[in-house]
């Protein structure tokens, strides 16, 4: 099976440096231009996702695609708050058929 992703609106979710599920919180928000009264935590991040009301516009109608990139440190230094953090956007991915999660790996270009 193959899904064609090309045409989706891309979004990066960088979490370099990213220590806490607040700093996480902070990151999605604005990577997704979340609206002021998101509430920062997990069920509120999974509503944001789930809810093309809040997307960008362009991804109303082209659908979402999430890429995180540099998340392999968040998810050695606190486990458990990113098995929360991975368990959410997977949720998150199968309530709308219009969002794409990725887990980018590796966090250089260079060789």
């Amino acid at each position: 099976m193959s899904e064609e992703l090309g045409d989706r609106y891309a979004v990066t979710l960088d979490l370099e440096g990213v220590r806490d599920k607040a700093g996480l919180m902070d990151r999605a928000a604005k990577a997704l231009s979340l609206p002021d009264w998101f509430g920062r935590n997990w069920d509120a991040l999974l509503d944001s996702l789930s809810d093309t009301t809040v997307w960008p516009p362009a991804a109303v109608k082209r659908g979402l695609l999430v890429v995180v990139r540099n998340w392999e440190p968040f998810a050695e230094l606190d486990p458990d708050e990113w098995r929360i953090a991975r368990d959410v956007l997977s949720e998150a991915a199968d309530r709308t058929s219009f969002l794409d999660v990725v887990l980018a790996l590796g966090g250089t270009s260079e060789l």
